[in-house]
Parts: C-alpha cells; sequence; structure tokens
C-alpha cells in the first residue's frame, strides 16, 4: 500500500479524504497483459479507514514490457489515476502492553 496526497471523494452523501492506495495484479497474461485490482481508501488515526473508490486497470503494450520491477507498476497505477504517491503506508504500531505489576506476598511463619 500507498500513501498519496489526500483526494476528495464523494461517499455516501459526503466528501471523504482518500489517502491510502492499495492495488495488486488481479490476473497476467504473460508477454501480453496484466490487470490489476487498486482500492482508494480513507484513514482514520494512522489506521486504513473506509473504502472510497474500487476498480480495475489493464496495462498492455509498452508499459506492460517495460515493467520490470514493482515500483513502475506502481507509479503507472497512479499515473492512470491522476494520483501523486507520497510514500509508503506504514501501520501504526499499537503500543506495547504494560505488564501487571506483581503483588508482594509476605510470607508469614508461625512460631
Amino acid at each position: 500500500m500507498k500513501t498519496i496526497e489526500a483526494v476528495s471523494i464523494w461517499d455516501n452523501g459526503t466528501v471523504q479524504q482518500a489517502t491510502i492506495l492499495n492495488a495488486y495484479a488481479v490476473n497476467v497474461t504473460l508477454n501480453t497483459s496484466a490487470t490489476f485490482y487498486y482500492s482508494l481508501m480513507s484513514q482514520v488515526e494512522g489506521v486504513v479507514g473506509n473504502q472510497l473508490a474500487q476498480g480495475n486497470l489493464t496495462m498492455t503494450g509498452e508499459a506492460y514490457t517495460d515493467w520490470t520491477v514493482d515500483n513502475y507498476a506502481w507509479d503507472w497505477i497512479a499515473e492512470q489515476l491522476n494520483l501523486v504517491i507520497t510514500g509508503e503506508y506504514v501501520p501504526p504500531v499499537p503500543p506495547e502492553p504494560t505488564p501487571e505489576p506483581t503483588p508482594i506476598v509476605e510470607e508469614v511463619t508461625e512460631e
């Protein structure tokens, strides 16, 4: 997943901001084409929020023959959707739980 410059998207009667692009190949025909599924999502407190848009894009011709590394595909998808990639999406790391203090138990000795 990649972070993108915010894009306003109409979603169920309100305007939402998509700031995450997700994409993956769903069909690759060797030496011919690749179809990518993409989704644009919101972000709430650093965590992936609602999916605001989705679809498929098919890469063919020179674009397909030039595709040798993943970053090329990401850049191609962003170009097709008129998006600007700003970086990798890194989910927030939840804080480590604080251990419960061990109660101190005094030994009672009988005399």
